[in-house]
Parts: structure tokens; C-alpha cells; sequence
């Protein structure tokens, strides 16, 4: 086992799976958590094995806050530390908000933002004790802008940055940063129904992002400084300039 250890949510597949890979690059334990692909978690555990190092997936719904305390336990009794948590993992159910029922309401803030706290809560207890770690959160632009049809989603990722910054103050003390990314359009499973065509139109880079591309800024900011936190890098190929 690596002397450090990253824990991925929703690190089967898309972003997640990315910035999985980018940690096992630099010599992280990866321990995945996924909520129903059994299959590509399996295919992600194998990817990371192959680059030397240590991979789990573990199955737990992360709005389920005794599932996910359990889970993370688990993972603590095993592996003794979590050095870098990337809170991936979310959902989405867009609709006007005229229309918007409260299942498609609490379903996106019960995963994308209660979720970070069920997960975040009981892996900084460790952190305390260890005195070191890193917390990426996986924002959006969509909760700095805003955006028409995703009123759920853009105030659990507003309200994610707010739980950032609020964090690192909280956390600054023991050594834990805490940051987040802000996603623009990046090409996945949930932008493959989306225009690409006419996105590109008002991106200055002229392409959708990459999950690579996010990985890269996750691993920035859980590995590659010591000196940043509380911060809300966006990666949108210069959408919001």
C-alpha cells in the first residue's frame, strides 16, 4: 500500500473517473465510491490497479448518511488515512422550476450538496487527527451564473462553494484545504444531449472542456500547492470572461 491515500465520488466513470486516474498517477491509493454501475466501477479498479497502485470500489449512495458514515469507516479501518477526498459525485433532474417537483427538488440536494456533507464529515475527522488532507469539490459554473431549467442544481452547487469557503476557514488551522472546481461545459454522459455546436459558439477556446481537463485542475489543487484554499477555480475554456 501507498503511504496515501485518495478517496474519488462517483468515480466510476465521467470527471470522477478521471481525477481517480490523475491521483493513482502521482502515487495514490484510490478508493472509488459509486452508486449503481457495478461494471464500470469494476473496469475503473482495474485501470487504477494497472498503474501500481492499491484500487477499491465501495457501493454506497452518498445522500444515505448512515450508508456513507459506514462506508467511509470501513475505508478508515483498512487504509488508517484519506489524505485527499474530490467530492465528485451528483446528479442531476433539470426542468423549469414552474414545473419542478419536490422528488426532482430533494433528489439533486440530497446528492449534490447534503451528499458532501454525509461524505466530508466524517473523512475530516480523520484529516484532524492526521493533520494534513485536501478537499476538492466538484462545483459548477451553473452555480456562479446560474443557468434556466436547473434551479436545483445550480443552488446545491452554489451552495457547495459556500460550504468550501466556509470549510477552509474552519479547517485552515489543522493543515486541510479545501477548494473546489467549477466546471464549464465538459463532454459526458450529462452534456451528450446538449448542443455542442452552438456551446462552442461562446466558448474563446472553441471546444468543449475534457473529464482530463478537470482532473488536471482537481490534481492542482489537492497535490500540486500548498498555499491555495478556499478557492473556486473555473474551467470552462473562458466561457464566463
Amino acid at each position: 500500500m501507498s503511504e496515501k491515500l485518495a478517496l474519488v465520488t462517483g468515480g466510476s466513470r465521467g470527471i470522477g473517473k478521471a481525477c481517480a486516474l490523475a491521483m493513482a498517477k502521482e502515487g495514490y491509493d484510490v478508493v472509488i465510491n459509486y452508486a449503481g454501475n457495478e461494471e464500470a466501477a469494476n473496469k475503473t479498479v482495474t485501470e487504477l490497479k494497472q498503474l501500481g497502485v492499491e484500487a477499491e470500489a465501495y457501493k454506497f449512495d452518498i445522500s444515505d448518511n448512515t450508508a456513507t458514515t459506514e462506508a467511509i469507516n470501513k475505508i478508515v479501518e483498512k487504509y488508517g488515512r484519506i489524505d485527499v477526498l474530490v467530492n465528485n459525485a451528483g446528479i442531476t433532474r433539470d426542468g423549469l422550476f414552474l414545473r419542478m417537483t419536490k422528488e426532482n427538488w430533494d433528489a439533486v440536494i440530497n446528492t449534490n450538496l447534503t451528499g458532501a456533507y454525509n461524505v466530508t464529515q466524517p473523512v475530516i475527522k480523520v484529516m484532524m487527527k492526521q493533520r494534513s488532507g485536501s478537499i476538492v469539490n466538484m462545483a459548477s459554473i451553473v452555480g456562479i451564473y446560474g443557468n434556466a431549467g436547473q434551479a436545483n442544481y445550480a443552488a446545491a452547487k452554489a451552495g457547495l462553494i459556500g460550504f468550501t469557503k466556509s470549510l477552509a476557514k474552519e479547517l485552515a488551522s489543522r493543515n486541510i484545504r479545501v477548494n473546489a472546481v467549477a466546471p464549464g461545459f465538459i463532454q459526458t454522459d450529462m452534456t451528450k444531449d446538449l448542443d455542442s455546436e452552438k456551446i462552442t459558439e461562446h466558448i474563446p477556446l472553441k471546444r468543449l472542456g475534457t473529464a482530463d481537463d478537470i482532473a488536471d485542475a482537481v490534481k492542482f489543487l489537492a497535490t500540486g500547492t500548498t498555499y491555495v484554499t478556499g478557492q473556486v477555480l473555473q474551467v470552462d475554456g473562458g466561457l464566463t470572461i
